[in-house]
């Protein structure tokens, strides 16, 4: 069972749905000894990343997802909850869960032409070959809406990254059992769904 986790911060009724179509049974679900239990756990998101942290704690899931991280069990990651995994966001100067190490910095471009969020469809660079891309080829687009983006303190963690303005941010992170999108997958159509079902199958 794959559990997705509820910490009101949206789109979880679009994330079940595309489990769904690609035959992962799935549950939403805000018990932290029910995220435990689960063989696999999505963790997606929008909104603000320090409101997203106050709800964690106040319901305990953040030490439930870290738990879960560290038993090996594979995590997937969507959007904030890409960014709620490094070790601080600048959004609130919120410290966050700290399964990558790293920090969530706020896009600044100082051409008025570049609107902020980065909203729409862009293409990912592959960095190197993943288990959950392995349907998936450098030059493939995505759906992104944020305003914040990971740096990563070890680049051999950016699984792909993507361009925007004068900024070639990280667009997919990996570490061990971990695997996270700043881009909706969800929301990304055919390919989006074809990570979601290579997730499914993955065996970290």
């Amino acid at each position: 069972m794959i559990v997705i986790i509820d910490y009101d911060a949206g789109n979880l009724r679009s994330v079940q749905r595309a489990c769904e179509k690609v035959g992962l049974v799935s549950e939403i679900s805000s018990d932290p000894e029910r995220i435990l239990q689960a063989e696999k756990i999505i963790f997606p998101g929008v909104g603000s990343a320090e409101s997203a942290m106050e709800t964690l704690k106040k319901r305990g899931l953040d030490n439930a997802i870290v738990d879960f991280s560290r038993s090996g069990r594979p995590v997937l990651g969507i959007c904030l909850g890409l960014q709620i995994m490094l070790d601080h966001t600048e959004e609130g100067n919120k410290k966050c869960l700290g399964m990558v190490s790293g920090a969530c910095e706020r896009f600044r471009f100082t051409e008025r032409t570049l609107k902020i969020p980065h909203i729409g469809w862009n293409d990912i660079q592959i960095k190197y070959a993943h288990p959950v891309l392995k349907n998936i080829k450098d030059g493939d687009q995505f759906y992104f809406v944020h305003s914040y983006y990971a740096k990563l303190v070890h680049e051999t963690e950016m699984v792909s990254s993507t361009e925007y303005g004068n900024m070639n941010f990280c667009s997919i992170l990996a570490k061990d059992n971990l695997f996270a999108t700043q881009f909706h997958l969800e929301k990304s159509g055919e390919l989006g769904l074809k990570i979601l079902r290579s997730f499914g199958d993955w065996k970290p």
